[in-house]
């Protein structure tokens, strides 16, 4: 009876195993092969048969069982407080027309920003998917849904990636986007996935770091971040991660995709700096992976370190990927801000705003408990 049972509990999870690779399978994406992985081997940033930072990443598996065991009850929004909601769509009329000033940011929660930069658009990391996840029934959900419909987007000049995790590569929105045929900047292997996914290699742009592409009057260039990239179990740091600047004649803007703080940030500000603005990500940060999301503070001391002018605070308000409160970022880093000087801007989501006149803060989200830097401090290893 007992091996019976034994069998039927080892077909149930091959069963489930085979569901769940078959379920996904087309979001897992592709490898990189033929040309492009041979690029990719070729780049400095790939050693000893994978992509690697140059300050490795550090985890500790006790911090986060622990981290597991005492997640806050505030990880997700509840049911919302009574008064405005948390989203509100703007009217089409304000991105029809120009920026007065030739930029403007509209953050549509998490990493998804649309930059307008001296009249061109870039949609950065776009998921408009109900869950980050390659399974539409299980994986971190949206807090609500996206503030603005992928339809009613303006033509775009092009779709930019920073790595290929799910919160930032999102098949679905990938496949609707080509489909109104845009193009795709992406770092080194991320390609792979998105002609499997039937987007054209000749719309396909992949950049290692400190490569740039032009757009008119705008250049589009990957910087360095220190994180991490794969799909699936098989398939970790295969691809390059990055973040990116967008540098004008008038206008420069930095988004440092996922990162941990590392000394490389000075000289992103060095060659690329200053900025008007910086998108910096501030959430889904632990204590047990310190190198992999530099968190609120140290996001601040990113900010300075790329010399930038105004801060816009992302990776947060959309999903709950870490332990912490869902409204412990932007407060942590509100926090930091004030004590440092730095002025930050934190918009509602599918609101725009132009660095050159920012408006206040207003404190859409709700007041909640949260841990301080104090409590929780999250430090980068290996800064100088």
């Amino acid at each position: 009876m007992k091996k019976k049972i034994a069998l039927a509990c080892l077909l149930a999870v091959v069963g489930l195993f085979a569901f769940v690779l078959a379920d996904g399978w087309a979001a897992f994406g592709a490898r990189a092969t033929g040309a492009r992985r041979a690029r990719l081997q070729s780049s400095p940033q790939w050693r000893d048969g994978h992509v690697t930072n140059p300050q490795p990443l550090h985890n500790h598996l006790g911090k986060m069982l622990a981290g597991a065991l005492h997640r806050s009850p505030d990880s997700s929004p509840a049911v919302l407080p009574l008064g405005p909601p948390l989203v509100e769509a703007p009217p089409p009329s304000v991105l029809a027309t120009p920026p007065a000033s030739g930029l403007r940011v509209t953050w549509l929660g998490h990493s998804t920003m649309l930059v307008e930069i001296e009249g061109r658009r870039f949609l950065i990391d776009p998921v408009w998917s109900p869950r980050a996840s390659p399974l539409d029934w299980v994986g971190p959900r949206r807090f609500f849904p996206p503030p603005i419909a992928l339809e009613a987007l303006p033509p775009l000049d092009a779709v930019v990636i920073s790595h290929d995790h799910y919160d930032h590569l999102d098949r679905e929105t990938v496949v609707a986007l080509g489909a109104r045929g845009a193009t795709f900047v992406v770092p080194l292997g991320v390609g792979a996935h998105l002609a499997a996914w039937g987007i054209p290699e000749g719309r396909i742009v992949e950049l290692d770091w400190w490569q740039r592409a032009p757009f008119g009057p705008v250049a589009l260039v990957c910087t360095p971040a220190r994180h991490a990239s794969g799909r699936m179990l098989i398939d970790n740091d295969q691809k390059l991660w990055a973040g990116y600047a967008f540098v004008g004649a008038s206008h420069r803007v930095y988004y440092s995709g996922d990162s941990g703080l590392f000394p490389g940030l000075r000289d992103i500000g060095a060659r690329l700096g200053p900025f008007d603005l910086t998108m910096i990500e501030v959430g889904q940060y632990g204590q047990a992976w310190p190198d992999w999301h530099m968190g609120p503070e140290q996001a601040v001391r990113a900010h300075q370190m790329v010399g930038g002018r105004l801060l816009l605070p992302v990776h947060w308000g959309a999903f709950a990927l870490a332990y912490h409160g869902w409204t412990e970022p932007i407060e942590r880093a509100l926090a930091a801000a004030a004590r440092a000087g730095v002025v930050v801007v934190a918009p509602r989501p599918g609101h725009s705003f132009e660095p050159a006149a920012p408006p206040p803060v207003e404190r859409w989200w709700p007041s909640l408990p949260v841990k301080t830097a104090e409590q929780e401090p999250i430090v980068s290893t290996q800064m100088q």
